[in-house]
């Protein structure tokens, strides 16, 4: 997208991380997300993809003894998002929706605010995009070892749309390539979105080919 910023945009917080190129299916059943993903839907706008800093993207009734809910959006969430675009949107049954949504660009919170019904709606700045950078040789094994990765899991399953890395393919981009190891990493969220937040494509890669190899050596003892 070529805005420099974005006002009213409504957030959907929740307890993953979506990247730039990512995918993200979604059930919606929340009253103030369904009527939000339908209005996103019907005139092809983006919503926001927030992580939580804690708690849950569901609304609950507070119980006795359970801290206060978040008065500032700060305290519920990171400030560093991805807009999401739906691709397909179905409705199984009254009152719940799948949908399917591609993270494209990166957006950083200016100002937050809750409406009465519960949807948190910002004005954003939207972040540079990663610029395109070729994967130094001594990080290419985080590509061979993606498309590896990518093969097993075609040998899988026959509905290939389900899969979490999709075309169009960018082995030789840095960004690319931290970006789909991020989608499938079994890290925390508050790591993937210390990740995301990065605006140097190739840190992210090494600091993805860190995580890969102590992961190895963890699975080796």
């Amino acid at each position: 997208m070529n805005t420099l910023s974005l006002s009213q945009l409504p957030l959907f917080p929740l307890q993953t991380v979506l990247f730039p190129g990512g995918w993200l299916p979604l059930r919606v059943f929340e009253v103030r997300y369904l009527d939000m993903v339908r209005r996103c839907h019907k005139v092809g706008a983006p919503f926001g993809v927030v992580c939580l800093k804690q708690g849950s993207e569901v609304a609950t009734a507070p119980r006795p003894g359970n801290p206060p809910a978040p008065t500032a959006f700060t305290d519920l969430a990171h400030s560093v998002g991805t807009l999401a675009v739906i691709d397909t949107l179905t409705q199984p049954q009254p009152g719940l929706l799948h949908i399917h949504c591609k993270g494209t660009q990166r957006f950083r919170v200016k100002e937050a605010r809750l409406l009465k019904h519960g949807l948190w709606v910002a004005d954003v700045e939207m972040l540079p995009a990663d610029l395109p950078a070729p994967v130094p040789d001594e990080l290419a094994d985080t590509v061979s070892s993606l498309q590896k990765l990518l093969a097993a899991l075609q040998t899988q399953t026959s509905q290939t749309q389900n899969l979490p890395i999709q075309p169009p393919l960018a082995w030789n981009d840095a960004g690319w390539v931290a970006n789909r190891w991020c989608d499938v990493l079994p890290v925390s969220a508050d790591l993937k979105q210390r990740l995301m937040s990065l605006d140097n494509p190739l840190v992210r890669l090494e600091l993805v080919s860190d995580v890969l190899e102590k992961l190895r050596l963890d699975s080796g003892r």
